[in-house]
């Protein structure tokens, strides 16, 4: 009745998520994994199957293609199903109407005790109340045929989930919660992770071409934070341009023929002006977001230092991902 599809590029977590589910389930994982790379090493039960590379989207279409039961449970490969989920997600599933075309599991995320969470800790725990996240979801598999599963266009583990939902629940497929509970962990993705992780801005772009401007609400996500970004990285650019031309100004009033003494040009006077307060409206919003990151964290040295670094950084990133992923969908 189910077989459970694990997409993977190889991480150390995934024997352990092979643990957690158990021997009593058929288990497909799929190796995303580019090239001719070794064996993965898993257990005979284990059915592996290649994707070459291509991303989660991919790598979920062709495990559930490879499957022949009528549900189909995606999880991801850093994920730890709690005791007793094989038979927890066979009770979600077995009585469901025939108009339900899917089955959210109930994600947790262990956050440390004694501290207050990083900015990874939190983006992560986020999951815990996402709407049909692949941790852990459930899908018949007459529903991922007549929906033709996840859109490939989506190449990272990133809104890939969201597009599948929306699109089933608009062909009239219901998605529900079951009871069956799941652990995602929080990985360590090192110094740069939330800065890398604006890429998924260009996801947002295909988001909205496909489902319009409301496709954030209709997951149940909240506003994003695109256009402050956009007003910050216009007042930097602003504030380095007029710095760059406040000499050239002055070496055109200069550089004019005059009888008499002129006094400084009213642009000469203007242009450092305005630069500074172009700089300061880019330092203040840049404060306000290091400020908005920081606060609930644990404060530390090395947190403030991270926060600082990398909301200067984001802005300008998220917005050139933003742009990136407009002239693609345009195109």
């Amino acid at each position: 009745m189910i077989t459970v599809v694990i997409p993977t590029v190889g991480r150390a977590t995934l024997p352990a998520t092979l643990a957690a589910v158990g021997p009593g389930l058929p288990v497909i994982v799929v190796d995303d994994r580019k090239g001719a790379p070794a064996p993965l090493g898993l257990p005979d039960r284990v059915r592996v199957v290649r994707s070459g590379g291509r991303g989660p989207a991919a790598a979920r279409n062709a495990g559930w293609r490879a499957a022949d039961t009528p549900w189909v449970v995606f999880l991801d490969d850093d994920v730890l199903p709690r005791p007793g989920w094989a038979e927890a997600v066979w009770k979600d599933l077995v009585d469901l109407p025939d108009d339900v075309g899917g089955s959210q599991g109930r994600v947790v995320v262990p956050l440390p005790a004694g501290r207050p969470p990083t900015d990874a800790e939190r983006n992560t725990a986020g999951l815990a109340g996402a709407l049909w996240v692949t941790a852990d979801m459930a899908y018949r598999r007459a529903a991922l045929e007549a929906s033709r599963g996840f859109d490939e266009r989506f190449p990272r583990a990133y809104r890939e989930d969201a597009d599948l939902a929306l699109r089933m629940t608009r062909a009239g497929w219901r998605l529900v919660r079951g009871g069956r509970v799941t652990e995602h962990p929080v990985r360590a993705d090192g110094f740069w992770a939330s800065v890398r992780f604006q890429r998924g801005n260009a996801d947002d772009a295909l988001m909205r071409r496909l489902h319009g401007p409301a496709w954030r609400a209709a997951i149940g996500g909240a506003p994003g934070r695109l256009r402050t970004h956009a007003a910050t990285t216009a007042a930097g650019l602003a504030a380095l341009l007029l710095t760059a031309a406040a000499p050239s100004v002055r070496a055109w009033r200069l550089s004019r023929v005059s009888p008499r003494p002129l006094g400084p040009a009213p642009a000469a006077r203007v242009v450092p002006v305005l630069a500074v307060a172009a700089g300061g409206v880019w330092a203040a919003l840049t404060a306000e977001f290091a400020w908005r990151r920081i606060a609930p964290g644990p404060r530390t040295p090395a947190e403030v230092l991270r926060m600082a670094v990398t909301s200067v950084l984001i802005p300008p990133v998220a917005v050139a991902h933003r742009l990136r992923g407009e002239w693609k969908v345009r195109r």
